[in-house]
Order: C-alpha cells, then structure tokens, then sequence
C-alpha cells in the first residue's frame, strides 16, 4: 500500500509540474506578445481574464508544489489540485463544450489524470517523532 502511495504521490507531482509550466509558458508568451488572446472554450474565463488567470494560477500551482515537495503546507497543494480536477471536470462534462473528432479521448486522459493527481495529492499525516 505504501508503494502505491508513493507512486500517486510522485504521479500528481509530475502531472501538476507539467500541466503548470505549460500553461505558464503559454500564458507568458500570449502576455508578452501583445494583443493575442487565448481562447479554451472548456474554461469559464475569457480574453485578458484567461490570460492572466492561468499565469498565475500556475505560479500559485508551482508554490503550492514546491512548498509540498518540502512537506509544508501539503493541504494547499491538495485543494489546487482539487481545484484543477473540477475545473476540468466542470469545463469538460457539465458545460455546452462541444468536442472535435478524436478530442473526446484526450479529454478523457485528462480529466482521468487529473482525478489521479488529485488522489496523490491528499495530505498524509505526518507521525511525530519523540
């Protein structure tokens, strides 16, 4: 059991350092070049409103990570995951989204690695040492 917990835990890891630096980088690029605009139309937000929540919703995604990596404050790395997860969930499922040929089974991937990650991400306890 405790290497399946490992295994979640570095899962979520990787899948929210992943997803956070390429959502950064995209969102970075879209705010220094100018007048471009993102359009996913899977998210509630749009235009500048997009744009700059998905830069800093990865910044807060990356602090959250690192300060879990060091096992302080593992609860916030939860609930951004958490949030993530529905978000998706949420943008994918229970919206008017309609979906291109063959994008059905990459949201699904998606959408299942992020209910994964968020799994790997629940807070352990950690057993003080006397």
């Amino acid at each position: 059991m405790a290497v399946l917990r490992v295994l979640l835990r570095v899962f979520s890891f990787l899948f929210h350092a992943s997803l956070a630096v390429c959502l950064l980088a995209i969102s970075g690029l879209v705010l220094s070049s100018g007048p471009l605009k993102l359009h996913f139309p899977m998210l509630p937000w749009t235009g500048d409103t997009l744009t700059f929540t998905l830069f800093f919703g990865s910044l807060f995604g990356l602090l959250a990570l690192l300060l879990a990596l060091g096992n302080k404050l593992p609860v916030l790395f939860f609930l951004y995951s958490l949030a993530v997860a529905v978000i998706l969930l949420k943008g994918y499922v229970f919206s008017g989204y309609y979906f291109a040929h063959g994008e059905v089974r990459l949201a699904g991937g998606l959408l299942l690695a992020s209910w994964i990650a968020m799994l790997g991400a629940w807070p352990r306890r950690r057993r003080r040492k006397y």
